[in-house]
């Protein structure tokens, strides 16, 4: 059962690490390579992360500068960017793309509030099932007299703080990209 806790343990920190990730892609008012996560060129016929192929850089706060290992690909990493969906105008400066981020405006932080709080509440769904499944091995355990009554329900009061625990730490993380978000 101590196994059954710490594999619980380690889905749940996979959970955060899956919300972490999916927060650094949302555009803040600053400029973050994370951004570029998601965005893959063909780079000689295989679907490779621009970050694999590519220095990208911040020079100033609302500024990404990608500079392409192999400069004849810099046109690849345009379309790329452009097809990426990210409300961006990557700018081809030759050996180089700029991007450079408007402002947000108020409505539009707002609508990423939003787009947080969808990410976060997908993470407790996440946090949750994890629990589930946690707690039907433990009954099952129970059920086959592998452990006693009194030993699940101990078990399973572990669980639930687990789960209120790492719950607390999606809110905070969410709440700290919230006002990351809204500040000007």
């Amino acid at each position: 059962m101590e196994e059954t806790l710490m594999q619980c343990e380690m889905k749940m920190e996979e959970a955060i690490e899956h919300l972490m990730h999916a927060l650094a892609k949302i555009r803040t008012g600053r400029a973050n390579p994370h951004m570029l996560d998601g965005v893959y060129v063909d780079y000689y016929g295989v679907a490779t992360s621009i970050t694999q192929i590519a220095n990208v850089t911040v020079p100033e706060a609302n500024q990404l500068v990608i500079k392409p290992y192999d400069r004849s690909l810099t046109k690849e990493f345009e379309r790329a960017i452009s097809d990426a969906h990210l409300n961006v105008n990557p700018q081809n400066e030759g050996e180089q793309i700029r991007i450079v981020l408007a402002a947000l405006t108020e409505d539009r932080r707002k609508e990423l509030v939003k787009e947080t709080k969808k990410v976060s509440e997908d993470a407790k769904v996440n946090i949750r099932n994890i629990r589930r499944d946690t707690n039907d091995t433990i009954k099952k355990a129970e059920k086959t007299h592998d452990i006693s009554e009194d030993e699940s329900a101990s078990y399973q009061e572990d669980v639930q703080k687990l789960t209120d625990q790492f719950v607390a730490k999606v809110d905070e993380k969410v709440s700290q990209k919230d006002a990351e978000l809204m500040s000007v």
